[in-house]
């Protein structure tokens, strides 16, 4: 099994674990950490794109349903398909 990505030369690589290594386990932690929260945002920016009619708890009800998925959502929100459902069964509370 080859590691190393088709468009990558081997002296890439290898300083990008050159890299890697050089900024230890608390800068990896970071790195990763700052990277989900780069995709958290790249998936709310595509909703509200898709969407500019949603407001925001709308728009974290289409978040949670595109990041963990239909059967999660239905499993967390039952049926619901709108943040007015939401709101209403729980008084505004979870967002």
């Amino acid at each position: 099994m080859n590691l190393i990505p088709n468009d990558t030369t081997i002296d890439a690589f290898r300083k990008q674990f050159e890299i890697l290594e050089r900024i230890g386990i608390e800068g990896r932690a970071k790195m990763t950490f700052q990277l989900s929260d780069n995709l958290r945002q790249v998936v709310k920016d595509g909703v509200k794109h898709r969407h500019p009619d949603y407001d925001e708890q709308k728009t974290k009800l289409a978040v949670f349903r595109i990041t963990y998925g239909e059967s999660s959502f239905r499993e967390v929100f039952g049926n619901m398909q709108s943040a007015k459902d939401l709101i209403k069964e729980n008084k505004g509370g979870w967002f």
